[in-house]
């Protein structure tokens, strides 16, 4: 699935395309990629100050982050953050839903959030998907229930898309 955060017309709304841009992420961190040795701890009541043009994110969950971001190929496109089933998972920043589904393999119960021209957030493996497609959200909101859909742990996968291109969500997230 392509994530476009750029929408043709202005005003128009963003769309979500079948393409291979997102892929099914493995739940065994690469050989290569070791999971932190030092326990990180992600607190979604913290938000960062945006730079010109970006949301002001916040963490999603509570939990320990089990898997960062790797840009070598076939590498995580995003976070995973441990936690209990049914845990709350919130919108990381204001947005519309442009997904909210389960049709994607290998993410579960997916939901995707437009927040602007540029920028995008994806949240995976939820147990109950609380909003629907084209909602309005703001930073903080309830959407889903994390869970274990598509993968062997309950864990939710994170992940932040600027212009489309997976970017890591600890460069934007607040410091834990």
């Amino acid at each position: 699935m392509h994530l476009s955060s750029s929408a043709a017309t202005p005003g128009a709304t963003p769309t979500t395309t079948p393409t291979s841009t997102l892929q099914s992420t493995p739940t065994a961190p690469p050989s290569s990629q070791p999971v932190a040795q030092a326990r990180q701890v992600a607190t979604p009541s913290a938000s960062a100050a945006p730079a010109a043009g970006q949301p002001a994110w916040r963490w999603p969950v509570d939990g320990q982050i089990i898997r960062r971001f790797s840009a070598i190929e076939g590498g995580s496109k995003g976070i995973d953050i441990a936690g209990k089933s049914g845990d709350p998972v919130v919108a990381a920043a204001d947005g519309r839903v442009v997904y909210a589904g389960s049709g994607l393999l290998g993410y579960g119960n997916l939901v995707i959030i437009n927040h602007n021209r540029q920028f995008l957030s994806a949240y995976a493996h939820n147990s109950r998907i609380l909003v629907s497609e084209n909602d309005m959200v703001k930073s903080g909101t309830k959407i889903a229930e994390m869970g274990q859909t598509g993968t062997d742990r309950v864990q939710l996968h994170f992940e932040i898309r600027r212009d489309g291109k997976p970017v890591d969500p600890l460069t934007y997230l607040p410091k834990p």
